[in-house]
């Protein structure tokens, strides 16, 4: 995709974070625009925009879901991730460690400190927080996404490519 950003290596790009109080009604410019580093091989390929279209919990469809229409786009560059959604940027290498994970604040009041920890494992983007006994994750389903979250699992399709 040809993007007016400059060329730039993964390791120039600063790590983002979520603007205090989060960054309102309009997203924030890609972060990792104009980065030259391919995707690592073991990553699934998440970029672009996509849209909760569907949600089930306990195995059953939800069609009245909060989460239904959420918005969240995706970048990838190298071995990093950045979600843009709902007022949180949070930016991740995936390598398993807590030092490169998330370092931000959490969805629900954009104050509470998170620290994730970021993967790829066979396939799927694995979020691990620290101090929690969950997983968060995401994967392609063909051309949809599937979005794994607490209490349910989400199917998005792509709104624009990243």
């Amino acid at each position: 995709m040809a993007s007016d950003a400059p060329q730039r290596a993964l390791r120039y790009i600063p790590v983002a974070h979520t603007p205090p109080g989060g960054y309102g009604d309009e997203q924030p410019p890609p972060v990792l625009a104009g980065c030259t580093e391919p995707i690592v091989d073991d990553a699934p390929d998440l970029r672009g925009t996509w849209e909760v279209v569907e949600v089930h919990a306990d195995g059953e469809a939800v069609p009245a879901h909060p989460a239904i229409g959420h918005v969240q786009r995706i970048e990838q560059c190298g071995d990093r991730l950045v979600v843009t959604a709902n007022g949180i940027v949070h930016d991740m290498r995936c390598d398993g460690t807590v030092e490169h994970g998330v370092h931000d604040v959490a969805e629900f009041d954009k104050q509470t400190p998170i620290t994730v920890v970021a993967s790829y494992e066979d396939g799927t983007h694995v979020l691990r927080p620290v101090g929690l006994p969950i997983e968060v994750t995401r994967r392609r389903d063909g051309p949809d996404m599937l979005w794994d979250y607490v209490g349910f699992t989400a199917r998005l399709r792509p709104v624009a490519p990243s």
